[in-house]
């Protein structure tokens, strides 16, 4: 889908160093299904999870900030060297200025993924806000790129893979594969 109208969001992509995702509608579909044991299932898009290692290989950060607390979300972070989980945070702009300052990032070097209002504060406070084709309305408006892709069917990929184009960083990822 790409620009949402906002501003320049290739050129905003330059400075990005810090992407932080939120999880249900971004890195999942946002369904949470319960097992008869009480046990919390979610579904993840491996193709999301390369995008996400191919932006940690071009030294961007990458980020969790969920509203929730969920041991498959941990798991999951792990898979993808993800260190920075920031779990039962509905309040998602001071995750994210906690974030950065523990990283010693402005928020013009961060992009925030999602897609939820819970998600616009940080989405409109952000260098860059990138959401869903699923999301919001609210959302969509605020944010300055918007994926073809809904929540938890490659939208995150697609999102990883525009940044490293528009750093002009993507022709050395895929010689990476040849």
């Amino acid at each position: 889908m790409g620009f949402a109208g906002n501003s320049d969001p290739a050129a905003l992509a330059q400075g990005i160093r810090l992407l932080a995702l939120d999880v249900d509608g971004v890195l999942s579909d946002g369904r949470v299904i319960y097992a008869s044991d009480g046990s919390e299932l979610k579904a993840f898009n491996i193709k999301d999870g390369l995008g996400v290692k191919l932006l940690q290989r071009a030294g961007v950060t990458v980020a969790i900030i969920t509203g929730r607390r969920s041991e498959v979300v941990g798991r999951r972070a792990g898979e993808l060297g993800i260190t920075h989980l920031l779990e039962g945070r509905e309040d998602k702009l001071t995750a994210l200025r906690e974030l950065c300052d523990h990283l010693g990032l402005d928020l013009a070097e961060c992009a925030y993924m999602g897609d939820d209002l819970p998600d616009l504060g940080a989405i409109r406070a952000a260098g860059l806000g990138l959401t869903v084709a699923d999301a919001v309305a609210e959302v969509r408006e605020a944010a300055d790129w918007c994926s073809a892709a809904v929540g938890g069917a490659g939208a995150v990929r697609e999102a990883c893979e525009w940044l490293l184009r528009q750093r002009g960083e993507w022709t050395a990822t895929l010689a990476e594969f040849s």
